[in-house]
């Protein structure tokens, strides 16, 4: 690849996400956002789950969601995730099955009123779908971020938000750039009700 072929590449990368942005549901987005504020007013717990690069995604937005709102807000946002935990997901695979590594945790920690958020490049996750599945027996609010045509989380889920790409990496950078609109449009608007605008 030469120096040019290189910029066109990267330029071409960056319109594709840019693009994508651009397709996101507002309307969803904001749905998000009110349960998120609705669990930090309420005391509620927000679980988050996803694997490989979601995992990290989801891992990340805890430090904003938990710490951040805490010190800025003064009242904590309960926030959980439940890929963090190494050694328990590993005994619940090796006792049962990857599929059930995040099903047994939401039944532990989820109340009706909680808010649970499950994340999944493909879609078709089947960690992730048992554990939104478990969520809404459980009584919570269930979202989910997915690529592709969103797989069976966009009908596990009560919402949905998909990312309409076949390219992993971009669809990973779009959720992690929602995941950070979400905070902080939280953030902004839990600052503004505590009066620490």
């Amino acid at each position: 690849m030469t120096h040019l072929e290189t910029r066109t590449y990267i330029t071409a990368y960056l319109d594709n996400v840019k693009d994508l942005l651009n397709k996101v549901d507002m309307a969803q987005l904001e749905r998000m956002v009110e349960a998120l504020l609705a669990a930090w007013r309420d005391g509620k717990r927000v679980l988050l789950m996803g694997n490989g690069g979601s995992s990290s995604s989801v891992s990340h937005i805890v430090n904003d969601l938990q710490k951040n709102i805490y010190l800025e807000a003064g009242r904590p946002l309960r926030t959980l995730c439940l890929s963090d935990c190494t050694p328990l997901m590993m005994a619940w695979a090796n006792d049962t099955a990857w599929e059930n590594i995040f099903a047994p945790q939401v039944e532990c920690w989820t109340e009706p009123g909680d808010v649970v958020i499950g994340v999944s490049g493909s879609g078709n996750s089947m960690n992730v779908i048992n554990g939104i599945a478990a969520a809404n027996r459980a009584g919570a609010t269930t979202f989910g971020l997915a690529g592709f045509q969103g797989g069976k989380l966009k009908d596990t889920t009560q919402c949905c938000l998909v990312v309409p790409s076949e390219n992993m990496q971009r669809i990973e950078d779009v959720h992690m750039i929602l995941l950070h609109v979400l905070f902080s449009t939280v953030l902004e608007r839990a600052k503004a009700e505590a009066g620490r605008a």
